[in-house]
């Protein structure tokens, strides 16, 4: 019997992300996915879902940005200070942000495609580098991120961004890469 997946993420950019990248790569293992932006819930509700959400026997993957933080054990540390239902096991940091995992999926080609200069690796992006490298004929960062997701290469990102590429690694991901999210590097 397959159960749910809850992927609890900081908020719509991510949804975006988790919902047309890293969703297809779970599905087959899943009844169904579903994506918390917790980011904008109280605290207590968040840690009540984590504790209902272990109580039926179902998975999570809590996402959050490192941010400034020195280190993901120091990440992780104010995580379980907010969270006390949270399992260390379940926690993914993105570093820096969501935006530099957007950014890793752009192969060379695509990143020519788009009119942006291509970058040997995203570890060190931060949103406000990531809206300054954005061409000015895109009327929003939404519909930025909308282009770079449709020519999005997993391989590429996983080359690009070391905390993307544990992420794939640790949940097994690169056998279920669909024909969809293989592109030319």
């Amino acid at each position: 019997m397959k159960k749910r997946l809850f992927i609890l993420v900081e908020g719509e950019d991510d949804v975006r992300f988790f919902g047309r990248i890293i969703k297809p790569l779970f599905i087959s293992r899943y009844d169904s996915i579903e994506f918390i932006p917790y980011a904008c819930i109280k605290r207590v509700k968040v840690n009540n879902f984590l504790k209902s959400i272990r109580q039926m026997n179902n998975d999570y993957i809590f996402v959050a940005d490192i941010d400034t933080e020195r280190s993901v054990r120091d990440k992780k540390q104010i995580l379980y200070f907010h969270f006390n239902n949270i399992a260390g096991h379940s926690i993914v940091i993105v570093i820096k942000e969501i935006e530099s995992w957007y950014y890793a999926g752009l192969s060379a080609i695509s990143a020519r495609d788009l009119g942006v200069e291509v970058r040997p690796a995203t570890d060190e992006m931060f949103k406000e580098e990531f809206n300054e490298l954005m061409p000015r004929r895109f009327d929003s960062r939404i519909d930025f991120m909308f282009e770079i997701l449709k020519s999005f290469s997993l391989e590429t990102a996983v080359s690009k961004n070391r905390s993307f590429k544990f992420f794939v690694e640790r949940y097994h991901l690169a056998d279920t890469i669909p024909d969809m999210l293989r592109h030319e590097a």
